[in-house]
């Protein structure tokens, strides 16, 4: 668990510097670093001890995410929408505000069993071509501790 554990912060240009040396590694080899670590690092982080994700960062709701939610609201898709999200310079549609709506005081999430897909998947580091978000794993390792790890604990 992370409160047992001494948690201490990379700053930017190591991570940089360590996904730099990640890039020579074959796209496989590199997919198959980044599962293991993230396997890895679970079994010490639990996210409800931190869950600032949910805290700092909106995920991005698709229109299956959208709908099913406003479902379990029992409120339209539109009003779920127009109450709750608003479309950033991607086109995509993304909480209006943070922390979450959903994110109840113990960290955990009201919507959990139904949660975006984008909430589901994250940190996305248990995904192939992981290469592909190189970017977005160094944008936001200073925001969920797993990332920060996962990155650390390949070996090079």
């Amino acid at each position: 668990m992370i409160n047992d554990y001494i948690y201490l912060r990379m700053d930017q240009k190591k991570i940089s510097k360590k996904i730099k040396k990640l890039n020579k590694v074959s796209d496989k080899d590199i997919d198959d670093r980044f599962e293991k670590s993230h396997i890895e690092t679970f079994k010490k982080i639990n996210c409800l001890d931190c869950a600032n994700c949910c805290k700092t960062k909106g995920p991005s709701f698709n229109k299956k995410d959208i709908n099913r939610i406003a479902n379990h609201l029992k409120i339209s898709p539109s009003e779920f929408s127009n109450k709750y999200l608003s479309i950033n310079n991607d086109g995509n549609y993304i909480l209006e505000s943070t922390p979450c709506i959903f994110l109840e005081e113990d960290n955990y999430c009201s919507i959990y069993e139904i949660r975006p897909k984008a909430c589901a998947s994250y940190p996305h580091t248990n995904t192939r071509n992981i290469r592909n978000l190189f970017p977005y794993l160094k944008e936001h390792a200073s925001t969920c501790p797993a990332i920060e790890e996962i990155v650390i604990n390949i070996k090079i």
